[in-house]
């Protein structure tokens, strides 16, 4: 294990802890320890061994740079569903290294034209356990990463639990990355 290296908060945030997926209050002065820091969040490891996620646009507590979400709202021309899935892999498990999509968290993700010309995008996923309480974070995730794609006027994220998650499900580059080949 790693020798702690801890760094101070700067300021009073609100964080999530993992894997509940409750709100909790950091105060300025409290120790912590980066764990990883992939996509728009930040997961930091407390004194008492506790992880919790902090959102990208709080990094400054920890001294970094403010994390932007990855906006896919830059890109030009039309609309393509390949820049939904891009999206999407910027969105990784605040515990695991790995994007959601390489998971194999997203169980469906649908482009439905919509009678008024508009387009809205259909995503079902699934977590890895159905009690971990990150569930409802990871969905917001999604939500917010899809709205910025250009071309997406509506986007609907749903839990799904069935069939249930398995290691199967993950890429093989994912359990690769983690050992599981």
């Amino acid at each position: 294990m790693s020798p702690w290296s801890p760094i101070e908060l700067t300021r009073d945030c609100t964080a999530t802890t993992v894997p509940r997926g409750e709100q909790v209050a950091l105060t300025a002065g409290g120790l912590v320890e980066i764990v990883q820091r992939l996509g728009g969040s930040i997961t930091v490891r407390t004194e008492m061994g506790s992880l919790l996620r902090l959102d990208g646009a709080d990094a400054d507590v920890l001294g970094l740079e403010v994390v932007n979400d990855v906006s896919a709202g830059t890109a030009t021309g039309g609309f393509e569903l390949t820049r939904v899935t891009d999206a999407l892999q910027g969105i990784y498990d605040p515990e695991i290294p790995v994007s959601i999509v390489e998971l194999g968290l997203i169980y469906r993700c649908e482009e439905v034209p919509c009678p008024d010309g508009t387009r809205r995008i259909e995503i079902d996923m699934s977590m890895t356990a159905p009690g971990c309480g990150m569930g409802d974070v990871l969905r917001a995730d999604a939500l917010r990463a899809v709205q910025a794609v250009p071309g997406v006027d509506e986007v609907d994220v749903t839990l799904v639990w069935d069939p249930p998650w398995t290691i199967q499900r993950m890429s093989e580059a994912a359990r690769l990355q983690l050992g599981m080949l």
